[in-house]
């Protein structure tokens, strides 16, 4: 016995000193990274932009990379990168812009952004330079805002209009005897069409094509605004498949050469009057961004609050705007006397009814106390619009999918399946007629359908009745725009969703002018972690993420989360877009 409690007293110690050493090392690698000096851009540089980072609402680390030095600095969000672009016009050590269009995984809204920032930098007189070996349709949306645009000889430039796909599941529903019973407020709600048919409804097409050609439109004029062609030839060009080559691209106006990497560089090191390409100072925006402190001056304070990602309750993710989380945020922020007004960030595409309304209460509120003005992002549709609609100014990008106010409700019935395919058969006791409502292991006879669809009308006469509030619109009007209709920026401001088309940046000036302030600066929320914090917190969810994309690879992987995202409708009034997109442009 004495053995044993020595041997158990030092395996404890040893164990309490590896936990000290352990957090010792974190704690030092960390006090590492904040000691790190501050960069300074060296004279004659050039910015150099990847379009095909992802840049995000609000900059989200990963303690990992940056452990293993895997990247130079953070990505900037959108909205910081915007800002890195108005000071890189006046920035005397920034010569010109260099930037890597040949992808663009940022969606349109958040593009067109990016885009208009290049076209103001453009008025400083420093030259741009775009290049991609091949370039997408949205790389080349913004590559052509550029002074001169190239690709690879051997490269090209797609230009073949745009086009979006919907996956349907009711004909392998019917091979596997599942019969999902869907309720839905909106003859425009299209979320439920891929348990219900087999292809488009013909309201959910008309609600399609015009937003789709909407943003085509967009793209086709901002094209040919910076190349100096008409929008009926660039529209020619894709209809009758001009471009199949870099030559063609070429012959056709689209570039302004073809040339390799080095030729490219070349080029550059010309403009700078450069002997050398290694004279080059390229400087990356994640660099650069460690340069800048972009900050506001003045008294005023205002909050620009992001709420970005599906909408659930309870407690979230970092990637979800969850209904707990962001009640405790609004309520701190309205009893928050130093903040004199909100900016409302969203970029959502929805998600669940109750508790985008736990978020619209809290925006009334708040809003009784300072101006709240809302800013649109690539998404702020059905859900997204609700927890909008209240504000006291909307404003969008011309490109925003907004709209979509409309409500469903899937309930799957999997007795079919379980008995046919698997042999399981399921019997019940219970109290009331109505105690086991809903289930997915029986059919619902038609008065408890009628239970559930009456559920679903009222959540969708309380959706339009908030907008019909906060419009200052009639409940009879809001109505004949929602049923559940997708509309694009520039369209909402037409029917009244919407006041106007701006950034991020334009709802900020809104909000200072509501609030009267002369000058002001800005602060994020949710606030972002510390690094021990992310460190911990985000450590299970990493590991885990990277094991299982690994083992069943990136597309597999994509499939899982559409399942999830199907998991997480059934069974719960919902107020989001569809779920299984494909765009090809």
């Amino acid at each position: 016995m004495k053995q044993f409690f020595k041997t158990f007293f030092a395996s404890l110690l040893a164990l309490i000193i590896f936990t000290i050493l352990g957090v010792v090392v974190i704690i030092s690698i960390a006090a590492g990274f904040s000691k790190e000096e501050q960069k300074v851009t060296a004279p004659n540089s050039v910015l150099v932009i990847d379009l095909s980072e992802t840049f995000t609402e609000q900059t989200k680390s990963d303690p990992f990379s940056e452990l293993m030095r895997q990247k130079n600095g953070k990505t900037p969000s959108l909205s910081q990168l915007i800002g890195l672009l108005q000071n890189a016009k006046k920035d005397s050590t920034i010569k010109g812009l260099y930037i890597k269009c040949q992808e663009n995984p940022n969606g349109y809204a958040s593009s067109e952004e990016i885009r208009n920032a290049l076209l103001d930098f453009k008025k400083s007189n420093k030259f741009i330079i775009a290049y991609g070996e091949t370039i997408t349709q949205k790389g080349y949306w913004i590559g052509s805002a550029a002074n001169e645009i190239f690709t690879h000889p051997q490269g090209g430039v797609e230009f073949a209009g745009f086009s979006y796909e919907t996956m349907f599941l009711k004909g392998l529903l019917d091979k596997l005897e599942v019969k999902p019973q869907v309720f839905y407020a909106g003859k425009f709600k299209s979320a439920t069409e891929p348990f219900r048919y087999s292809q488009m409804s013909d309201a959910n097409k008309l609600q399609t094509s015009v937003w789709l050609n909407a943003l085509y439109t967009s793209f086709l004029q901002g094209v040919a605004d910076t190349r100096g062609m008409e929008v009926a030839s660039l529209k020619q060009l894709a209809n009758d498949g001009k471009i199949q080559n870099a030559n063609d691209a070429l012959q056709n106006n689209l570039v302004d050469g073809l040339l390799y990497d080095d030729q490219v560089k070349k080029l550059i090191a010309k403009k700078l009057q450069v002997t050398k390409q290694q004279d080059i100072s390229f400087v990356s925006i994640n660099d650069y961004a460690a340069t800048v402190a972009l900050r506001g001056s003045g008294k005023g304070k205002i909050a620009v609050i992001f709420a970005d990602g599906d909408i659930e309750m309870g407690k979230g993710s970092n990637d979800a705007i969850a209904s707990d989380d962001y009640r405790v945020l609004l309520q701190k922020i309205k009893n928050d006397e130093s903040i004199d007004a909100v900016v409302l960030r969203v970029n959502s595409p929805g998600g669940s009814a109750l508790a985008s309304d736990i978020i619209w209460r809290e925006i009334d509120l708040l809003k009784k106390e300072k101006p709240v003005v809302v800013s649109m992002g690539n998404y702020a549709a059905s859900g997204g619009y609700y927890i909008a609609c209240g504000a006291d100014s909307i404003i969008a990008d011309a490109n925003t999918i907004t709209g979509s106010i409309g409500v469903f409700s899937v309930i799957p019935n999997i007795e079919g399946f379980m008995k046919n395919k698997l042999g399981i058969t399921f019997d019940r006791v219970k109290t009331g007629q109505y105690a086991d409502v809903p289930s997915t292991t029986r059919t619902m006879n038609a008065t408890e359908e009628r239970f559930i669809q009456s559920g679903v009308d009222s959540v969708y006469y309380s959706f339009i009745a908030r907008v019909a509030k906060g419009r200052k619109k009639s409940i009879e009007y809001v109505d004949s725009i929602a049923q559940g209709r997708v509309w694009i920026g520039a369209d909402a401001v037409k029917v009244g969703l919407v006041d106007k088309i701006g950034s991020l940046q334009d709802a900020i000036a809104t909000a200072a002018r509501m609030a009267k302030l002369k000058g002001y600066s800005t602060k994020s929320y949710p606030e972002s972690k510390s690094f021990i914090e992310e460190l911990i917190n985000g450590y299970e969810n990493t590991i885990k993420t990277k094991a299982i994309k690994e083992e069943i690879g990136e597309a597999q992987w994509q499939v899982l989360q559409q399942v999830k995202a199907v998991k997480q409708i059934m069974g719960q009034t919902q107020t989001r877009m569809p779920i299984f997109v494909v765009n090809h442009p």
